[in-house]
């Protein structure tokens, strides 16, 4: 009895001592893959910022040669400030700021494509030594680019699968080993589900908030076309429909035109949002305006102004139509068109807030002119700098709130903001599935405009607290 007991004891411990060398050796194996990640990531910023220092000095040797190709040296410029004022940790690695940070290369990888373009007219500058080991550098590293940011993806790809193959994945929840899911894993992942059930639906129907790609939608020099690829894609795995919201330029669906396309909007809910945290809201036309941030969002703002009866102005850029320069008007000011707005409140709508700068300088503005409240609006606020500029801007009195939705993920700092109020729209997109399913008209859904009506009506009725309490959704 003695000796069985003994057994046992024994085989208590060895089972002990291999359960802890296991959990030990998952750990462990789940750090060294996170660490390569970061250390990989680490390297596609190293050569990202090579790139961004050769541009100076390619700039100035361009510049010598080509004083008349302004515009184009200008965008350069500002395309690199850009692209530089965006940094990616492992704190703020989230699919959101991926997809900013890499429209914001791609913007700089475009700019210098068709600065190249330009050097072709000058052919003592292309015969330049120093324009050559420039060019040559930065060819270089653009390749070097492409090869990390691939080994990148195949780092992230085989930390990504570790924590997520069971049971790896319950001690990567239990110690807090995050996902790094970059847009494109994401769409993989997509295509996976897709694939799976290829055949076997009667239709299929996907449901994507931010759509994959949707700045690279258009081709102006050598910019990727990722959506327009991405949507040809589904169609040909068999995908029927696509419901998305505030789409960067809906024009896209005519990569696909025998694909279903439904693109909402959420301005019922913002305006639900802001109406019922500030219920001291005059909404006349002539206490209340619109203002457009750029020519690229007035479609949404008409759509505010019409439905809500104000006045509309819009922020443009002027230029010079007296010259060309590289084929363009050159620009000479960004200018304000539109009625005063001294005294009013002001509502400004736009699809994303990335870093918030230009919105941030639209306040200035406004307030110089000696308008009163300002409430910024965009269905996907990243703040992909953080909420440092917008917490100071705040206590200046730059602006009032800022509202967005929850069709991305806001971190609990930025919910605790003050300033902050996010547009529930769980509700909205449930009646939008349970449409779907029911094989109903989503036209109704597509346009809020008799509820909009109904929801100022019972403002305007001194009745904040029933606001959209009794309007069906």
């Amino acid at each position: 009895m003695k000796k069985k007991s003994t057994i046992i004891i024994i085989v208590v411990i060895v089972v002990i001592i291999l359960l802890f060398s296991w959990v030990k050796g998952t750990y462990n194996g789940l750090v060294s893959k996170e660490e390569a990640v970061n250390s990989q990531w680490a390297q596609v910023e190293n050569v990202y910022q090579r790139r961004s220092d050769l541009i100076p000095n390619l700039v100035a040797t361009v510049k010598g040669y080509a004083e008349h190709e302004q515009e184009v040296l200008t965008d350069v410029v500002e395309a690199r400030a850009k692209a530089t004022s965006i940094n990616l940790n492992a704190d703020n690695m989230t699919p959101e700021n991926m997809q900013v940070f890499q429209n914001a290369q791609e913007q700089l990888s475009g700019a210098l494509s068709r600065l190249l373009l330009t050097v072709e007219k000058y052919p003592d500058l292309k015969a330049n030594q120093n324009f050559l080991e420039l060019q040559a550098q930065l060819e270089g590293t653009e390749n070097r680019i492409t090869v990390e940011r691939q080994k990148f993806n195949n780092t992230a790809k085989e930390y990504n699968q570790s924590i997520r193959h069971f049971p790896a994945n319950i001690f990567a929840n239990m110690f807090g080993f995050e996902n790094n899911m970059s847009p494109d894993d994401h769409y993989c992942d997509l295509k996976r589900v897709i694939a799976a059930c290829g055949g076997k639906a009667k239709s299929i129907t996907v449901v994507m908030p931010s759509l994959y790609g949707g700045r690279q939608h258009r081709r102006n020099a050598r910019e990727s076309l990722d959506c327009a690829q991405m949507l040809q894609e589904l169609t040909d795995m068999g995908v029927s429909e696509i419901i998305t919201f505030d789409a960067h330029d809906p024009r896209v669906q005519n990569a696909v035109p025998l694909m279903g396309f439904d693109n909402f909007l959420p301005t019922y809910q913002i305006l639900k949002a802001m109406l019922r945290s500030y219920t001291d809201l005059d909404m006349t036309r002539e206490r209340f305006m619109i203002v457009s941030p750029d020519e690229g969002a007035m479609s949404r703002n008409i759509y505010y102004a019409s439905v809500l009866g104000t006045d509309l102005g819009m922020f443009y850029k002027r230029r010079d139509y007296a010259n060309v320069v590289n084929g363009r008007n050159p620009i000479v000011a960004h200018e304000y068109i539109g009625n005063d707005v001294r005294n009013k409140d002001i509502f400004v709508a736009d699809d994303i807030i990335a870093t918030g700068d230009s919105m941030l300088k639209l306040c200035n503005e406004l307030k110089e002119r000696g308008c009163g409240k300002i409430f910024l609006s965009a269905t996907y606020a990243l703040f992909t700098e953080g909420l440092k500029k917008f917490d100071d801007a705040y206590e200046q009195g730059l602006f009032t709130a800022v509202i967005s939705t929850n069709l991305t993920y806001a971190p609990k700092e930025l919910l605790e903001r003050k300033w902050f109020i996010q547009a529930d729209m769980s509700k909205f997109l449930a009646y939008i599935i349970s449409a779907c399913d029911q094989n109903k008209s989503l036209s109704e859904l597509l346009d809020p405009h008799d509820k909009i009506h109904e929801l100022i009506a019972k403002f305007n009725a001194n009745k904040p607290e029933q606001i959209a309490l009794d309007i069906e959704e």
